[in-house]
């Protein structure tokens, strides 16, 4: 009898310890989320459709925000392209990343490096099991080591990136019908057999082959065990107003009031008008494209598309009334040149016509990335996760005690907080060589950051003063001083 129950005992455990191997063999392994992270270049809140833009049409962003989050209150790192794309990388703002504005604006002149063992957000999400990509704008590798691989410490390959294929510096992105890129560490003439170079000729729009390699990249990575990061950076609608024929060619039908333009280092077409909407709309076909293809593979519930914008636009478009919600644009830091139309797309995860307006930045990529991916970030950062607000706990979402920014060009420095419903900024004060007081303005009821209420609100002034003094860290490269060639000419 003992004999037996032990026979039985036996055959009943080799059969759970089958039965566990064959579940452990047949599960489903979980599926991290790919990401799909857009950048247009000086592209202002109100140019889109999903804001209300009257004249430029854009109807695959306008469905992005119909089916996804539209984001109301989501801001820039910066009001220029290279601090503000630092803080979406480094998960910190200005007041703490290591760079802190455009090349040659650093206290000696010289381009800030990006370090080949900075914490990004592409190594982070590396180090969960992705793999990376990034197609256009990089801008971030000014210091090339080797001019005939473009090889720098700032290199997408050393910092996350598997693929790349683009713009290494920050000039190289000034035109949209390049003569050259990268691809990877080889260099791609685009110049054309006949004399002239791309411009003339019109061979190769830059944006076009960026959207043409991203889908390229999803089509060979979408069936890969690993996920995938892209981070697709279009050069429209950046200075340099150029569009293609066929992308203008329904604006040129509209009898619109000619904006002329000409030549020097920007390459303009004739007409900058339709130049301007024919390039939002060629990004926005773009756009398109890439979701339809996640559509076409089968893969769109398991990709987060999120678009938005380095800053605002270069100049004011009263034809397209860009500035018709805030003031300022570019080198602005009023809502002009930092609040950014920002849509995020994940279907099954985001529910439709979801709204958020939960003030929030670039340095909150990394986290909120991070989290999805089933990581934490290696080093510090001044982001939160917005994960919640997207899946429709709002509830559950953090607020920042404060967003900051610091910028300090042309007409710089100058810092600005937003903390509760208030704008705080402060300038430089020339006569007295020293930062300016405090202008404050309620955004709840002052968009246009018109009626500066620090008079009347000596409370929150001294709050303003407590974050302003908490929020930096100081930079050898990145002091609060004018620049020499500012205090003396007043221009660079």
């Amino acid at each position: 009898m003992e004999i037996m129950m032990k026979k039985i005992l036996f055959s009943m455990l080799l059969g759970s310890s089958v039965l566990s191997l064959n579940a452990a063999k047949t599960a489903e392994p979980k599926m991290l989320p790919n990401f799909i992270l857009i950048l247009a270049d000086d592209l202002g809140f109100s140019e889109v459709g999903f804001n209300g833009q009257k004249k430029i049409r854009t109807p695959h962003l306008d469905a992005m925000a119909e089916a996804g989050a539209l984001m109301t209150n989501f801001y820039a790192g910066a009001p220029v392209c290279g601090p503000s794309r630092s803080t979406l990388l480094y998960g910190q703002h200005t007041g703490h990343a290591p760079i802190r504005g455009n090349p040659k604006w650093t206290v000696d002149g010289e381009s800030p490096v990006m370090r080949a063992d900075s914490t990004l957000l592409p190594k982070e999400l590396k180090r969960a099991g992705y793999t990376t990509a990034v197609f256009g704008k990089w801008g971030m590798n000014e210091v090339i080591t080797d001019a005939a691989t473009g090889d720098g410490e700032g290199h997408p390959f050393r910092q996350g990136f598997d693929e790349f294929v683009g713009f290494n510096t920050h000039v190289e992105a000034h035109f949209h019908w390049p003569d050259y890129i990268w691809d990877g560490l080889k260099k791609i003439d685009l110049s054309g057999e006949t004399s002239g170079g791309n411009w003339r000729n019109k061979t190769t729009y830059g944006d076009k082959l960026f959207t043409e390699k991203t889908l390229d990249f999803i089509d060979r990575k979408h069936g890969d065990e690993k996920p995938f990061f892209v981070f697709l950076n279009y050069t429209a609608p950046h200075k340099g107003y150029s569009a293609p024929a066929k992308d203008k060619a329904d604006y040129q039908e509209l009898g619109w009031t000619t904006k002329k333009g000409k030549s020097g280092h920007y390459r303009n077409d004739a007409d900058m008008n339709t130049a301007y909407a024919g390039m939002i709309t060629s990004m926005d076909d773009g756009i398109g494209q890439i979701m339809t293809k996640l559509k076409e593979l089968g893969i769109s519930q398991n990709t987060l598309v999120m678009f938005t914008s380095d800053n605002g636009p270069e100049i004011s478009w009263d034809f397209f009334d860009s500035f018709k919600d805030f003031r300022g644009g570019k080198r602005s830091v009023t809502d002009g040149g930092i609040r950014m139309p920002t849509v995020v797309h994940w279907p099954g995860v985001i529910k439709p016509g979801t709204e958020i307006d939960t003030p929030l930045a670039f340095w909150d990529l990394m986290p909120t990335f991070c989290e999805l991916a089933e990581t934490t970030p290696s080093g510090p950062t001044d982001g939160l996760s917005f994960v919640p607000a997207l899946k429709g706990n709002l509830k559950d979402q953090h607020t920042h005690d404060y967003l900051y920014w610091e910028f300090n060009e042309k007409t710089g420095p100058m810092q600005a907080l937003c903390f509760m419903n208030y704008k705080a900024i402060r300038t430089w004060n020339l006569k007295a060589n020293t930062m300016g007081p405090i202008q404050l303005y309620d955004l709840s009821a002052d968009k246009q950051e018109r009626t500066n209420l620090a008079a009347a609100k000596p409370e929150v002034v001294q709050q303003a003063h407590k974050f302003f003094a908490s929020a930096r860290t100081e930079h050898h490269k990145w002091p609060l001083t004018p620049r020499p060639w500012i205090k003396k000419t007043g221009k660079k």
